[in-house]
């Protein structure tokens, strides 16, 4: 009797086992699907977040139309080869220089601050004109749109006849390198309340539209097309300015060759021979490269290690980008 108790006893625990691994096992699964379903519910989740944020950036880039592409407006008075060209001055001027800048070029700023006084003197003199090319190597070496957005606001101050007031605002209030300030249309406008009758209605829908933004892609590529090392390049009447490092144009000898021309002379710029271009105008010319060898207060060299032109914590991948000694492209207006 005892022996079939036990008998009994071992079968019924045996059927126990049985029962609770079943039921674990089932449990596993249950607690499988569990985890199957928050996983597919997230994955859901982060598909339509995914979607949302991306239909808002459609949005938001249909309302800002300054990034779209578009028809190539020329800038009011526009010249030269495909209109690329806003030119400052009196057209008749026996001289002319040609300048390639980037409105976010540390080196550019340099140039116009150490050369800006006398160019003006010139031009008021009816000597000089100068062809302004505009580019945006900064946007592509560093990222952002402040050197194209720059460069469509100042096509739009020409359109109201204010270009060059507003050319020497933009260079006097140039943020950092690595601050795309300038890529804010807000801090465009802001700007060109320092120009009298500048913000006007039609001012600021040119800014926001983005009306000449293809403009100045053309004008880029034509940069790109010349072969120049970096911004500024600098070209009187045709020749590299800067071609001899040694050897460069300061404020005064570029005075004395104008007047020169002026008088009939002939006068022309030192280092005439050109610079043999690099293979692509994406990568920037030495900061250095008009700097070494002159020694006079006004030249570039001493602004270009000043604060403003040298001080960028990525001068060696943007502008820096711009070198004051650019080499000579093809130097067509």
């Amino acid at each position: 009797m005892t022996e079939k108790n036990d008998g009994v006893n071992r079968e019924a625990k045996r059927s126990a086992r049985e029962r609770l691994q079943v039921e674990r096992e089932r449990e596993k699964k249950r607690e499988k699907r569990r985890r199957t379903l928050i996983v597919a519910s997230a994955v859901v989740g982060v598909l339509g977040l995914a979607a949302v944020v991306g239909l808002i950036a459609a949005n938001t880039n249909k309302g800002d139309k300054s990034g779209a592409a578009g028809p190539v407006t020329a800038p009011s008075g526009a010249t030269g080869k495909d209109a690329l060209a806003i030119q400052a001055g009196k057209p008749e001027a026996k001289s002319t220089l040609t300048v390639w800048e980037d409105f976010r070029c540390p080196a550019c700023k340099a140039f116009e601050t150490n050369y800006r006084d006398t160019i003006h003197e010139l031009e008021a003199k009816g000597l000089l004109k100068v062809d302004y090319h505009l580019v945006t190597l900064i946007d592509g070496n560093m990222g952002g749109s402040g050197s194209l957005k720059g460069a469509n606001a100042a096509a739009c101050a020409q359109d109201a006849g204010k270009f060059p007031a507003y050319h020497d605002v933009l260079f006097e209030n140039q943020p950092q390198e690595t601050d795309d300030a300038y890529g804010n249309n807000g801090k465009l406008l802001e700007l060109a309340g320092k120009v009298d009758g500048l913000v006007t209605p039609e001012f600021r829908k040119c800014v926001e539209d983005g009306t000449h933004n293809s403009w100045v892609n053309k004008s880029y590529e034509a940069f790109r097309a010349g072969k120049f090392r970096g911004t500024p390049a600098v070209l009187l009447n045709g020749k590299d300015i800067f071609a001899d490092q040694a050897n460069p144009v300061t404020p005064q000898k570029l005075k004395e060759q104008v007047e020169a021309a002026a008088k009939g002379s002939g006068g022309t710029a030192p280092g005439s021979a050109s610079a043999s271009p690099s293979p692509s105008a994406s990568h920037s010319a030495s900061p250095s490269a008009a700097a070494k060898g002159s020694k006079t207060s006004g030249s570039l060299s001493s602004s270009a290690s000043s604060p403003a032109g040298a001080k960028s914590s990525s001068a060696a991948a943007g502008s820096r980008a711009g070198s004051a000694g650019a080499a000579k492209g093809d130097g067509e207006d």
